[in-house]
């Protein structure tokens, strides 16, 4: 029964914790952005591997043809 006793403890401890980074964190305005979001989808960002990948595929398929 002891050990229950103990697990709720550090159980409400880490949530304590949780609680006080989330008040932190919308204290100091890690969530005052509201602009990027939105035009995010609009940008065009390829990572280098991907278009790499895409260059291999298109040579693929121009060979089997």
């Amino acid at each position: 029964m002891s050990v229950i006793a103990v697990l709720i403890i550090c159980s409400l401890i880490v949530a304590a914790g949780f609680l006080i980074a989330f008040l932190w964190a919308v204290r100091s305005g890690q969530y005052e952005d509201k602009y990027t979001p939105s035009v995010r989808i609009l940008f065009d960002d390829e990572d280098e591997s991907d278009s790499k990948l895409g260059n291999n595929f298109d040579k693929l398929n121009s060979e089997k043809s």
